[in-house]
């Protein structure tokens, strides 16, 4: 296993050590992206996952205008305007007048934007699927708990509170 420190005493400090547990968090994470990323481009259409990401946004909240999505990607208007330029170039998101404000444009996706992200959601699933499937019973019930223990922690941090505030939230 890569470890980010680069040191390799970090297994010395045992598993209840949160920073050696980070390591390898970190490590799983990787890995993951590198599958999550892999899979997606096994899609009919090839996207960034820049160019993914806008539209998972923009599928959650349709409507919104260039500088909400610039804002939600924490990037510059300029460059969310090309990459705009490029979905819309693409048949996967239009823009149009909104009802509301006159100089205003709204994005939505396209029913193709729709198909495609169905489409890497699809193909990510499996691939995802395939490595969990080659685990043994036990550690995937392990993981599970896990995860929902590292979500209901992470929304204790995220408020500014007690980690442990967030386990009693009862997160699926």
């Amino acid at each position: 296993m890569t470890r980010l420190s680069g040191s390799g005493d970090d297994q010395a400090r045992g598993p209840d050590d949160p920073l050696s547990l980070a390591l390898e968090i970190a490590d799983a994470v990787d890995g993951l992206t590198h599958l999550w990323s892999t899979a997606s481009q096994r899609a009919a259409l090839r996207l960034s996952q820049h160019q993914l990401r806008a539209l998972r946004i923009l599928r959650s909240e349709p409507g919104l205008n260039l500088t909400a999505l610039a804002e939600g990607m924490d990037i510059a208007l300029p460059t969310a305007s090309r990459l705009c330029d490029r979905l819309a170039a693409a048949g996967l998101l239009e823009r149009v007048l909104s009802p509301h404000r006159r100089r205003e444009l709204q994005l939505n996706l396209t029913a193709y934007g729709r198909q495609v992200l169905e489409e890497v959601a699809s193909h990510r699933s499996r691939e995802l699927a395939e490595v969990v499937a080659a685990m043994e019973s036990a550690e995937r019930e392990a993981l599970s708990r896990g995860l929902r223990a590292f979500l209901a922690a992470q929304d204790g941090v995220g408020r500014g509170g007690d980690p442990s505030e967030g386990r009693d939230k009862g997160r699926p």
